[in-house]
């Protein structure tokens, strides 16, 4: 599993189509201010993000890519992460929790 996909969705980015291809999981939009940092996260479940607007550097596992509108990024369970808005201009991004793959027992 590839932890970033860039492109992988058309822009503008359809919400319906995110949550299409995650069922099963939970769903959110934030809209962050220029500057905004989410540092050092690590989270029970899976997540994925995919950004709508703006421009977001985000690091997983120590793996780092400058993410554009389309791309998504997928975080495994335990994985420490940070999301990084640039300075100049906020951004928006699509964001759920659950399980990439069916866990069983």
């Amino acid at each position: 599993m590839s932890l970033f996909q860039p492109s992988l969705y058309a822009v503008p980015v359809s919400t319906d189509a995110v949550k299409a291809d995650f069922p099963g999981f939970t769903f959110d939009t934030y809209r962050d201010p220029p500057g905004q940092v989410w540092a050092d996260f690590v989270h029970a479940h899976d997540e994925f993000v995919v950004v709508a607007a703006g421009q977001v550097e985000i690091e997983v596992g120590g793996a780092r890519a400058l993410c554009r509108p389309g791309d998504l990024v997928r975080i495994p369970a335990g994985m420490r992460h940070t999301l990084r808005t640039g300075p100049d201009a906020g951004s928006t991004w699509h964001y759920g929790y659950g399980w990439f793959e069916v866990r069983h027992g």
